[in-house]
């Protein structure tokens, strides 16, 4: 029975399909362990935010900085569960979602304290900033806003690609630097792409607050994460075989 769609009998929901139906079968089937996923994910962020929006209301950076590296310390590991999920959908993983969360947190815990501490540290700095161009007496420059929101697309384009890679394979942090970069400049526009979504997601989020929040509830983090590694899965599998590794790793 489908979730988001009618059922549709031309077509074999247990046969992996391609383009938009590949994206319609996933939701269908994935949606309730992602959804489980993300309220986990979510709480493990609720630090993060809180620092950040003690140490905005105090106008304080040396409160931001510990603040958002603690916090992000904390969603790190929350984080990599949640891409995990993600992955394991791709790829069709039987595992129960409980089960493989437990392993994801065994497995990554470590190695994303510190993606966790840059990520929520960037965050609380890019929330810090904003809040500066709303107090400010005079409106920043079209130029700085420009800035403000490119780096910020390169912060999210970034993470897009560093992620799937520290819960998919055992790598060192320069070589995934590297190939986030390499990534990046053999599918650039696509790779644009799923940045501006994230970027207009997280807009929406910000700038009709605190209605939109109630997005979290359903939303949340999985599908704008979902939507942006559905769009780059096919590159990221063809560059670094991701499937045709996890088929030889199974028993």
């Amino acid at each position: 029975m489908g979730m988001f769609y009618r059922d549709d009998p031309h077509i074999n929901e247990n046969e992996r399909q391609t383009g938009f139906y590949r994206y319609r079968q996933l939701l269908n089937t994935r949606f309730g362990r992602w959804w489980m996923v993300n309220f986990l994910t979510l709480i493990g962020f609720i630090p993060l935010a809180a620092g950040i929006v003690y140490a905005v209301g105090a106008s304080s950076v040396l409160v931001l900085l510990p603040c958002s590296i603690l916090g992000g310390m904390i969603a790190g590991p929350f984080l990599a569960g949640m891409y995990d999920a993600l992955f394991r959908g791709f790829r069709d993983d039987p595992m129960p979602w409980k089960d493989a969360y437990v392993r994801s947190w065994k497995q990554n815990w470590k190695g994303s304290l510190v993606p966790g501490a840059l990520l929520g540290l960037m965050l609380g700095l890019y929330a810090f900033m904003g809040m500066l161009f709303w107090w400010a007496e005079t409106p920043p420059s079209s130029g700085t806003v420009a800035l403000y929101l490119c780096s910020l697309l390169l912060v999210l384009v970034v993470n897009s690609l560093y992620w799937p890679q520290l819960i998919l394979f055992n790598q060192r942090t320069g070589i995934r630097l590297r190939n986030c970069m390499l990534f990046c400049i053999q599918y650039f526009w696509r790779v644009m792409g799923a940045g501006l979504l994230q970027l207009a997601y997280l807009a929406l989020l910000v700038l009709f607050a605190p209605w939109s929040l109630l997005l979290l509830l359903v939303t949340g983090m999985w599908y704008i994460l979902f939507l942006a590694q559905f769009l780059l899965y096919e590159q990221m599998d063809n560059a670094f075989h991701i499937e045709e590794l996890y088929d030889r790793a199974e028993p």
